[in-house]
């Protein structure tokens, strides 16, 4: 029993939903970052299918067509700059090695049943830093630097 000497139920702590206006100050922790990324980058991924199904068939139909897969790269698509193609390229990337890196976390965090604050924290840091430097890594070699 809670004490009530004055006849008065005790003080619950509100709790109210960010209002968009809030959206710029509020701090998410990096747990909370890495959910809305993962679903960011499932939505990437959906709305690229098309260009991902593209790119597979030009690269396995014929010689041919993979010259040409191979020159959107270098001289670009019609109208869009090859430029543009490998930032698209790049979208899709990191769309999939966050999406992978942070479904595998869900995977071992369900697996090992460790759903501390802590260890949230800290796997959610990895999965921002390695897929961000899998994305600069594999940005270096799309663009040429080595």
């Amino acid at each position: 029993m809670t004490d009530t000497t004055n006849g008065s139920r005790p003080k619950r702590p509100v709790f109210t939903n960010i209002h968009v206006t809030q959206i710029v100050s509020y701090r998410l922790p990096p747990a909370g970052i890495v959910s809305i990324l993962h679903r960011v980058s499932g939505l990437l991924m959906f709305l690229l299918l098309p260009f991902v199904i593209w790119m597979f068939d030009n690269s396995l139909t014929s010689e041919i067509s993979y010259e040409s897969f191979t020159n959107a790269f270098v001289a670009g698509i019609g109208f869009v700059p090859a430029w543009f193609v490998k930032l698209t390229v790049l979208g899709l990337l990191w769309g999939y090695l966050h999406h992978f890196i942070a479904g595998v976390r869900h995977l071992w965090m369900d697996a090992t049943h460790s759903v501390s604050k802590e260890q949230g924290h800290n796997s959610a840091i990895f999965t921002l830093v390695s897929s961000v430097l899998l994305t600069i890594l594999l940005a270096a070699k799309l663009f040429g630097l080595y």
